[in-house]
């Protein structure tokens, strides 16, 4: 189809909606869609993450009253106009899976009228079965509240009209938030980018945010991994992590934890929080506590004998280095992400032998097919990360996963069908799916549904395991340990100098028990990430539930995009807005 014609479907279609929005007709409007299509909505209609499937629910979700009014006419989006730059203008699209789903999409930009905002929008347009141009996807995404919008200017040298330098302005911005903080942002990564990407985006929105971190050094979580022989390596990671937050001027202490249980007061709306810094205790009242715990605690099972071992037994969260190990016999209980980077370095340190124990089957996808069906995205050269972040997320989650199902999982195997030959000979049961026979969703959708548990993203090991340099123990229980290796119910047994316990990590609200004691957890839904009945992810960088109290969870794209939406509902609670 050549580009005037897209771009003339898209500009019919487009005003075709401004209209029914501006008269406030959200009948017409939601007539705009496909009968499954879907509206994902990011903060414009509700202060919240929503996605829509078919014409009812996406009718009911508009017409809901707020203030008196239509959640459709009460938000007022206004002045649709379609995005023409390169990066942005109308091109035709073809979806994975059997279905073959292909139209035109585009990105637009508009305001919302309450609250006074810019938002900015994307379509993917397919043709009913009349051949009209219809909605498969709306995305509607707030991007700046009018007056307070997200800063982007940096400043250098001596500041004009003061004489102070940047060392100076940094040091008293610093007592002003540690005077008193509207956030408090508690990580317990090594200054993990969840904490640190929200910290800074509250910051550009003009917020206070103190982050509490309980390492000695931004970072350090990256620094004590293990060296991976693909992307970037741990050191450079940390480095970076670390001059992140001295560009972006991010108030952290180091060395700190919080020392009891906080304690939120409803009448004053602010939080009671006892902090151990350094070889002190200081009590802050912050108004908002954000969490940025990562994944959870380790999960250590128990068994019997474990106490007899006599060799090395750890996590796999902390291991370090595999040097130590050489001419050891090595186990690792687990067989996923965690356990193949390990088994890759126990093989490169020389062990004497590398057993990987699999207790349930794994979603395995080599880093080059991930990169050719999932990281690799059609856009020019130089393209802004913001705008990558921003196509990316105008998927529905749910949808995306139908997708997978209905045949782009099935793609992805194709391309890996070596790689998957060669680890079921060698023993490696597969699976692709989250439960028997609820569909192939693949590694993205272990991802969204688990925080990856349970899958391999292969940079080496599945070649390894391949030819037999380590070995695979599968599908059984383990019986008790004894004291020169694990006995299995079987009544077999392996023999080891050094067991690894690559079993993941607890619940994220288990750790926020341990954190904010029983009365709050209690009140909270039962889990932080997951897809909820709309497919949005559960609790994370939206409302948990209890007032000032956020989660922020994720990868860097994750991060990077869902923190701007965490500083939007916060600021819009300082403005006494939502």
């Amino acid at each position: 189809m050549a580009s005037e014609d897209l771009h003339a479907i898209s500009t019919v279609w487009l005003k075709s909606l401004e209209a029914a929005s501006s008269t406030g007709d959200f009948t017409s409007f939601v007539g705009h869609f496909l009968s499954d299509g879907w509206l994902r909505d990011l903060l414009c209609f509700s202060w919240n993450f929503r996605s829509l499937s078919g014409l009812d629910k996406i009718h009911r979700f508009l017409s809901e009253v707020v203030d008196g009014k239509p959640r459709f006419e009460h938000s007022g989006l206004r002045n649709f106009k379609l995005e023409d730059c390169t990066a942005n203008a109308p091109s035709p699209f073809k979806l994975p899976g059997s279905q073959g789903i292909e139209g035109v999409q585009g990105a637009f930009t508009f305001t919302i009228t309450k609250p006074a905002a810019l938002g900015r929008g994307f379509f993917r347009l397919t043709q009913d079965a009349d051949g009209k141009w219809k909605a498969l996807t709306l995305f509607t995404n707030m991007q700046d509240l009018i007056g307070h919008e997200e800063s982007s200017a940096d400043q250098h040298g001596l500041y004009e009209g003061r004489k102070i330098t940047w060392e100076e302005d940094v040091e008293a911005k610093f007592r002003a938030i540690e005077a008193d903080p509207t956030i408090l942002n508690r990580t317990k990564v090594g200054g993990g980018q969840s904490g640190l990407m929200s910290a800074a985006r509250l910051g550009r929105l003009g917020i206070r945010a103190l982050v509490i971190e309980k390492n000695a050094r931004v970072g350090d979580s990256w620094r004590q991994r293990t060296t991976f022989p693909k992307y970037i390596p741990k050191g450079k990671l940390a480095h970076f992590i670390d001059s992140y937050a001295v560009d972006q001027e991010l108030c952290v202490w180091l060395s700190s934890s919080i020392a009891s249980t906080p304690v939120y007061s409803p009448s004053s709306a602010r939080w009671t929080v006892e902090v151990q810094h350094g070889d002190r205790k200081v009590i802050i009242h912050p108004k908002h506590l954000v969490l940025a715990t990562g994944y959870g605690s380790p999960r250590i099972p128990t068994w019997n004998g474990m106490e007899e071992f006599q060799g090395a037994l750890y996590h796999s969260d902390f291991h370090r280095d595999a040097e130590q190990s050489r001419g050891k016999r090595v186990v690792i209980v687990g067989a996923g992400n965690a356990s193949s980077d390990i088994c890759e370095d126990f093989v490169a340190h020389g062990a004497t032998e590398v057993t990987m124990v699999q207790r349930s089957a794994t979603c395995v996808m080599s880093s080059t097919t991930a990169e050719k069906t999932y990281l690799n995205v059609p856009f020019p050269d130089g393209t802004p990360v913001e705008e990558l972040d921003f196509r990316s997320n105008s998927m529905p989650k749910a949808f995306f996963m139908q997708l997978k199902i209905s045949g782009g999982t099935e793609y992805s195997k194709m391309l890996d069908k070596e790689l998957h030959d060669g680890l079921r000979k060698a023993g490696f049961n597969l699976t692709w799916e989250l439960s028997p026979g609820s569909g192939e969703v693949g590694l993205e959708g272990f991802v969204l549904d688990r925080q990856a548990s349970g899958t391999m993203l292969d940079i080496g090991c599945g070649k390894l395991i391949i030819e037999g340099r380590v070995k695979i123990k599968r599908g059984q229980d383990i019986s008790h340990f004894e004291k020169d290796g694990i006995t299995f119910k079987d009544g077999s047994k392996l023999s080891a100098d050094v067991i690894v316990l690559a079993t993941g990590n607890e619940p994220i609200m288990k750790t926020t028990r341990s954190l904010l004691g029983n009365e709050i957890t209690d009140r909270l839904p039962s889990k932080v990430w997951g897809l909820d009945s709309e497919g949005e992810l559960n609790q994370t960088y939206r409302p948990s539930g209890h007032p000032g109290l956020w989660f922020a969870v994720g990868s860097f794209q994750m991060s990077r995009f869902y923190s701007k939406h965490l500083g939007l509902q916060i600021l819009a609670r300082e403005l006494d807005i939502v």
